[in-house]
Parts: structure tokens; sequence; C-alpha cells
């Protein structure tokens, strides 16, 4: 369950990322 969690908070900080850098997508 633990690497889902991790897999949940990388996903949610990519987007994160994504929509603070928008100009690099």
């Amino acid at each position: 369950m633990w690497l889902l969690a991790i897999v949940i908070i990388a996903l949610a900080g990519y987007l994160v990322y994504a929509l603070i850098n928008p100009e690099k997508f």
C-alpha cells in the first residue's frame, strides 16, 4: 500500500509542477 501512496504523491507533485511551469510542457 505504501508503494501506491508514493506513486500518488509523485503524480500530485508532477501535476503541481506542470501547473507552476506550464511553458515547459
